[in-house]
This record gives structure tokens, C-alpha cells and sequence, in this order.
């Protein structure tokens, strides 16, 4: 049983699409998805700094982007069967959306298109910031956010908490943090999944009626506790609720486990589910599709994983 999932903000790396751009069809591709976004996702993708995408209004429309174009091009063949089950992490939901029929493309581009500036105009409005926290345990580690004035913004996995807030409090928390944990901040540009991000929310809540959101064609699990969407107004009200609310990855993992996943491909930019998954989900198959070079790994992934139920794999 396969799993795809979709990376968030703070994976994207300068320069990551080029590779992509050197198969037939994906300038045109990325053409079409920077004019529905409004956003130069060819000069971002290729030859922007790290500073430069790190800005919001510009990381999550290259994420969006690169997961599509991934994403299509390990069906590329045709002869492939589809995932089992698709979930992304925080703006990661929008590219699972449109892998999984809820958008179209270019609906999944005006949209993140929106939310990105609608956050980035927030988190300008004051200083803040993200950080992981990674080890300790849940009940220091959320009592040490609360007592710095932050927020669990994202609950990661039972080892991983971020923590959302000012940047002088997330400082704070990183010169006295829970025991046995380190403090790590993220390359984000401001506190988002927390009440920051209230005015964006309703900006996005008076954009998102001008979509036309389908039923997903394979389930489709939300940040919000983990829940599976079958419905397109549904995900539509989950994403807008998503800007000011945590996001609860370990939940995704926990259907994922519970749904018999065997197998998980991580989209562009890949590498921070999949490792998660690796010390969460013990023994599943895991692709990071970063590059076209991965591409054989993955279809071959998807072969022997894709429409398995546990047992098949085990017979």
C-alpha cells in the first residue's frame, strides 16, 4: 500500500528544480503554474538564494509546483498504478490536493498563491518565527513552549514539536529549552498554524468560495487530527482553518500506519517526511523524489507497493 506524501515550508533548497527542468515539457509546466501563481517559479527555482526563497510569498508556490511536476512526471509512463493514500504537510495539503483531483492545477497555484502572501503579510506585521524541538519528552517539551509564551504550531512526530511564536521568545526557548532537547530554528519567515496567522485565515476564507473543489479520487488526510477528507468543501473549509491551527503530522502518520501503508514517496523537496516516517513507521519502503534520477527508484516503489493490501506483501 502506497503512500505519497508532500514537504512544507522550510524544505525547499536554492536551485532544486533545475534538474527537473531539463525534461520535455516541464519549462512549459512551470510556465503555466508561475503565471496562475503570479510568481517567477523558473528564476526562483533555479537561480535564487536561499534568502530570496525563503520568503514566504515565493517558498510555498515553488513547493506547490515541484511537487506537481514530480509528482506527474513518476506517472509519466502511464502504466502505473496511482497511491493508495496522499497527504502534505502544512502547504505540503495544497500539492496533495492536486495530486489527489481536489484542484486542478492552476486552482492549486491561485490558491497557494493566496495563502502565501496572505501569511507573509501577516508575519510582517510582527517578528516571529519558528523552531523545532526535537527530543526530550511531549510533557516538557509543550510545558517549556506554553512557559515561553509560544505555540505548538506543528506536532511532528513523538519526538518533534515546532514551536511558533516571536522571535524573542523562540531565542528564549532556545537558551532555556526542555531537558534533554535541542532547539532548532526553522528557515521560515514567521509563525505560522498559530493565532499569527488569524487576519490571513480570513483572507483566505473569502478566497477559497471562488474554487471549484472536487471529491478526492484517493483519500486525502488532513493536518487537522488526521482526518480523512472524502469531500471537496470539506478540504476547502480544513485549509482554511489549517493557517491559524497546528498541524498534526504524527496523527497523518498514525492513519498511515493504521491504513497498512507499506510504502512512502516523498515528493520535491524530499527528505523530512520520509525521515520522520523512518523512525515513526518502522520497516516501510521510502523513495525521496528529488531529482529526475530517482525516478526509477520510485516507479519501481510504486510497482511493487501501489493497490497492495499488508497481506499481499506478505505472501
Amino acid at each position: 500500500m502506497l503512500a505519497i506524501v508532500c514537504p512544507g515550508q522550510g524544505a525547499q533548497k536554492p536551485g532544486f528544480l533545475s534538474p527537473w527542468r531539463e525534461l520535455t515539457g516541464v519549462e512549459q509546466t512551470l510556465a503555466s503554474l508561475s503565471d496562475a501563481a503570479g510568481v517567477d517559479l523558473l528564476r526562483h527555482g533555479t537561480d535564487s538564494d536561499a534568502e530570496t526563497i525563503r520568503d514566504t510569498a515565493v517558498a510555498q508556490p515553488l513547493l506547490v509546483a515541484a511537487g506537481i511536476i514530480a509528482a506527474a512526471q513518476l506517472g509519466g509512463d502511464g502504466d502505473l498504478p496511482g497511491a493508495d493514500i496522499i497527504a502534505g504537510h502544512s502547504v505540503g495539503e495544497l500539492t496533495a490536493a492536486a495530486l489527489a483531483g481536489v484542484l486542478s492545477d492552476a486552482d492549486a497555484m491561485r490558491l497557494v498563491a493566496v495563502r502565501s502572501q496572505a501569511m507573509a503579510k501577516a508575519a510582517a506585521a510582527d517578528p516571529t518565527g519558528m523552531a523545532a524541538v526535537v527530543g526530550g519528552t511531549r510533557e516538557d517539551v509543550v510545558a517549556a513552549i506554553e512557559r515561553h509564551g509560544l505555540h505548538a504550531a506543528n506536532i511532528n512526530s513523538a519526538a518533534q514539536v515546532v514551536a511558533a511564536g516571536s522571535l524573542e521568545a523562540i531565542a528564549a526557548l532556545g537558551e532555556d529549552g526542555p531537558a534533554k532537547a535541542r532547539v532548532i530554528p526553522l528557515p521560515v519567515a514567521g509563525a505560522f498554524h498559530t493565532p499569527y496567522m488569524a487576519d490571513a485565515r480570513e483572507e483566505l476564507a473569502a478566497f477559497a468560495p471562488t474554487l471549484t473543489a472536487a471529491d478526492p479520487s484517493v483519500p486525502l488526510v488532513s493536518n487537522a487530527g488526521g482526518e480523512v477528507v472524502t469531500g471537496g468543501s470539506r478540504y476547502l473549509d480544513l485549509i482554511v482553518t489549517q493557517m491559524a491551527s497546528p498541524v498534526d503530522w504524527e496523527a497523518c502518520m498514525g492513519v498511515l500506519r493504521d491504513r497498512g501503508v507499506t510504502a512512502m514517496i516523498e515528493v520535491a523537496p524530499a527528505g523530512t517526511l520520509t525521515g520522520l516516517a523512518k523512525r515513526e513507521l518502522k520497516g516501510i519502503a521510502t523513495v525521496n523524489l528529488n531529482t529526475p534520477d530517482d525516478l526509477d527508484a520510485a516507479r519501481a516503489v510504486v510497482r511493487e507497493h501501489a493497490g497492495s493490501a499488508p497481506s499481499d506483501q506478505e505472501n
